[in-house]
């Protein structure tokens, strides 16, 4: 299953990583022909860190569970029930109080499974680390 996701991952173009300001928002975010990542810390609000997918073959059909698999050395799964389908099911958005498993996955491992569903999106993590560490020191003493 992995060699297919990496095969797969290899057939994609990929736009490269990029961690960047819009005022007092800390970015990062990454665009492929499978949609777009954006994920941001914006010190403003209660739940300042926010996970954004986009998909742009299809709409999210939602589902209970939303989960992201890392793979690669720091393998994990994180999973929520809290996400929410947004813009006629464009967008799906996950907010918290703070992103570490996020960043540590996108930064050890070499691609991301973002599922819901039997909906899946994956997000090769090429070039994704030093845009991690950017993105983090944009956000500091934030919690992370």
């Amino acid at each position: 299953m992995r060699l297919i996701c990496l095969l797969a991952c290899l057939g994609t173009p990929a736009l490269a990583w990029e961690a960047y300001r819009d005022g007092p928002i800390c970015l990062l975010e990454q665009s492929t022909s499978a949609g777009n990542i954006l994920v941001s810390h914006d010190p403003r609000k209660a739940q300042p860190y926010a996970i954004q997918l986009r998909r742009t073959d299809e709409p999210w059909a939602g589902g209970p569970v939303f989960a992201i698999r890392f793979d690669g050395p720091g393998r994990s799964m994180i999973t929520t029930d809290r996400h929410q389908i947004l813009d006629e099911g464009a967008k799906l958005v996950v907010t918290d109080s703070g992103f570490e498993n996020v960043l540590r996955g996108l930064e050890q491992n070499f691609v991301a499974l973002a599922t819901l569903g039997n909906q899946t999106m994956i997000l090769p993590l090429d070039g994704a680390a030093p845009e991690v560490a950017q993105f983090r020191s944009c956000s500091v003493g934030a919690g992370v």
